[in-house]
């Protein structure tokens, strides 16, 4: 939570490494007294004896494109929450406002509420509420793509389908630099999209997926897995490759398999710079 004060020692000369919160306090824990004492002595212990794994310090212009996704997905989640309040306050009175379809919420609201004085003076305050919520993530929606549109990196990845720009800012601000990674595959475990493994003797098993790393960039790109499979109408080989797990193994695993696949593929075309090219299945060319 401190990245200016990693950035200003660093200036100044000092060699600062950030240590994993994991690494280092499975190593603390072999202490019998816990002591700020004692906790100073084991992490120079740490650093002394290279036992540890130095976590990558973001850059203050990845902090801000962070923040800003943060802060909408706050406001979309409040707006969210208040439009279900909203639609559980009617429902005691019998008033039901439907998928509203075609008309906006608030105006669906208010016409389902004009002849109900008795439930207009409850609802109508939340109404204003849940509206600017909706216009200030509007303007970070701006915000966020004008500087989707200054970053040729996030340009790039957009080529892949499925990728738009929140996506994109996201996946940029978390990896930062793609020679981070010797490899692509080891972005999937990078956001906790690989599944866990326990192995001791004859057992050998894997679990569900880790879940480390950023969970706002896992559930972005679970969305845009959803959208690969579900809305895109163009057959791909990306697609057929999904639906088929999906078949096999149902939908919410291929949903992750797709996500960690996405996720891999954007890092080997920021590295190479070419654009994604879509590969139309052999039964569709032909």
């Amino acid at each position: 939570m401190t990245p200016w004060l990693v950035h200003e020692l660093r200036e100044r000369g000092l060699n600062v490494v950030c240590l994993d919160a994991r690494h280092a306090r499975a190593a603390l824990k072999l202490q019998i007294n816990k002591t700020d004492r004692n906790d100073a002595e084991g992490l120079a212990h740490i650093i002394r004896t290279g036992w540890y794994r130095a976590v990558h310090v973001k850059s203050f212009a990845s902090h801000q494109a962070r923040a800003m996704l943060g802060a909408r997905a706050q406001l979309v989640g409040m707006a969210t929450r208040m439009s279900n309040q909203i639609r559980g306050i009617l429902k005691i009175f019998g008033i039901l406002p439907g998928t509203v379809r075609g008309l906006r919420f608030d105006r669906r609201v208010e016409e389902v509420v004009a002849d109900r004085p008795d439930v207009e003076p409850i609802v109508r305050p939340l109404l204003e509420a849940w509206r600017r919520l909706r216009e200030q993530a509007r303007e970070f929606d701006k915000a966020i793509r004008v500087k989707v549109r200054q970053n040729p990196a996030c340009r790039l990845l957009m080529s892949v389908p499925g990728i738009g720009t929140l996506t994109a800012l996201a996946y940029v601000s978390t990896v930062e630099d793609p020679d981070r990674f010797a490899s692509s595959r080891a972005v999937g475990a990078h956001l906790g999209l690989t599944p866990r493994q326990y192995q001791s003797g004859e057992i050998d098993r894997s679990g569900r997926i880790s879940r480390c790393g950023d969970a706002l960039v896992r559930t972005l790109m679970y969305e845009a897995a959803v959208v690969v499979m579900c809305r895109i109408k163009r057959a791909s080989n990306l697609k057929e490759w999904a639906l088929c797990i999906a078949r096999r193994s149902g939908f919410g695993k291929a949903r992750v398999a797709l996500a960690r696949k996405l996720s891999v593929i954007l890092h080997s075309i920021w590295r190479s710079g070419e654009f994604f090219r879509c590969d139309v299945p052999a039964a569709e060319a032909a």
